[in-house]
């Protein structure tokens, strides 16, 4: 959609929105935006490109200043030597240690204000427009934010000596608060987080848990596609947490980032939260203190460790929990990752099998991340030589990834070829 056809306008009760000034179908792609700035996440360092945030674990060309930021190409390192130049020296200077996302993000955002360059993203809405909440936001979190930004100062004392002489635009406890609840998790064409970014004409869409858009990535390119039919002059909405959550979570994050409560029906009647914490609470609370200590293993070792931790947690808790309980459905996915990484494919199968029912439930429609776990599933399935089954999972994946990722999505592309080489195979058998 030309970006003509979307306009700002008052959203009663919200402040500013985003809505068609045309009838949309669902699956759409109604916007696509560049960041203003944004970073890899310090989890994906050294795996994931800088610039494009394509995955290449081999042969990625290292800084030879900073040795910290790794491009795919020579192409990638040179446009992005605008945005690394500054905080080059910032990264070298505080070495052996690193800044948090948010700080480097923060350090870009300054630099980038400094330059006083136009960027398109703005083209609805400026980084100076963005709301910071800080009247409303608890004095833990500007506790937070202020320690953020010391640490900021510290970051940035090779370029910036004296913070006093900025203009009085960039004051960084302000680009802190308006960092906390106006960016996006960057993720992979799988829904994985890769990088954090700040898109300013994007943030005047409002929450709704139950929302008639969704936003996927291609590299750092932000794609907004409508899920359901859209009447003219209705607002466009995404959801800023994950459905996934119970209710009570739901709203403990959005008034702890956004400084807002939600008064959806889904809110109102506490949908699904009888399933979502269905079972023996004793049982679905140690999986949930588990879940919760799961860190993104780096070895096949580490692994092996997590797999072993998810098999006992999930046979311990076998006739206690229902597989729809949302923390049994993490510790699937997790083992199932786990599998992944291991090279177990029949057990992987079993574990994603087992979650497909779950996320019909608990993501019904088109979402992003059924369709993905869709095409995963099918994709083991697949390559255990599973032909119908398999088929039959890529279709469904297919129906939803055409609404929630457009044709044109490099994933669909991938998901295209599975799906055409399994139609081959069950021809030929």
């Amino acid at each position: 959609m030309e970006p003509a056809a979307l306009e700002r306008f008052h959203s009663p009760g919200k402040g500013n929105g985003l809505r068609s000034r045309r009838r949309v179908r669902p699956g759409e792609l109604l916007y696509r935006d560049v960041p203003f700035a944004y970073v890899l996440t310090k989890q994906q360092l050294g795996s994931v490109c800088e610039r494009c945030l394509r995955s290449r674990n081999e042969n990625l060309h290292r800084c030879s200043q900073c040795k910290v930021a790794k491009y795919c190409g020579r192409s990638c390192q040179k446009e992005a030597w605008l945005d690394h130049k500054q905080e080059c020296g910032c990264l070298k200077s505080i070495e052996p240690n690193f800044p948090p996302d948010s700080v480097r993000l923060a350090g870009r955002i300054v630099f980038k204000l400094l330059r006083q360059s136009v960027c398109p993203s703005e083209r609805l809405y400026s980084f100076s427009d963005l709301q910071s909440n800080t009247e409303r936001l608890s004095e833990e979190m500007k506790d937070g934010l202020r320690q953020l930004a010391q640490t900021l100062q510290l970051y940035l004392k090779t370029e910036i000596q004296d913070e006093s002489q900025l203009p009085p635009a960039i004051d960084f406890f302000q680009i802190f608060t308006k960092v906390t609840c106006n960016c996006f998790t960057i993720s992979n064409g799988e829904m994985q987080d890769v990088g954090v970014g700040l898109y300013p004409s994007m943030s005047l869409l409002n929450h709704s848990c139950d929302p008639n858009c969704v936003i996927v990535f291609e590299g750092n390119q932000l794609l907004l596609h409508s899920v359901r039919e859209i009447q003219i002059g209705e607002e466009l909405t995404i959801s800023y947490v994950e459905s996934l959550m119970p209710t009570r979570e739901r709203q403990k994050q959005l008034v702890r980032q956004y400084c807002f409560e939600c008064d959806c029906l889904l809110c109102q009647n506490q949908e699904k939260d009888a399933e979502k914490l269905a079972g023996e609470d004793h049982a679905w609370k140690a999986v949930k203190d588990a879940v919760n200590e799961v860190r993104y293993p780096k070895s096949k070792e580490e692994w092996k460790h997590v797999l072993a931790r998810c098999q006992n947690l999930l046979s311990s808790s076998e006739g206690h929990l229902p597989d729809t309980n949302i923390y049994q459905l993490k510790m699937l996915d997790c083992a199932m990752d786990a599998c992944i990484n291991l090279e177990s494919w029949e057990e992987a199968s079993y574990y994603g099998s087992r979650t497909l029912e779950p996320y019909r439930l608990y993501y019904p429609g088109f979402h992003p991340l059924r369709a993905v776990q869709l095409m995963r599933v099918g994709k083991l399935q697949y390559s255990q030589g599973m032909f119908p089954q398999a088929l039959e999972t890529l279709k469904q994946a297919y129906n939803i990834m055409k609404v929630t990722h457009g044709t044109d999505h490099s994933l669909m592309k991938v998901l295209m070829e599975i799906k055409e080489e399994c139609e081959a195979m069950m021809r030929i058998q």
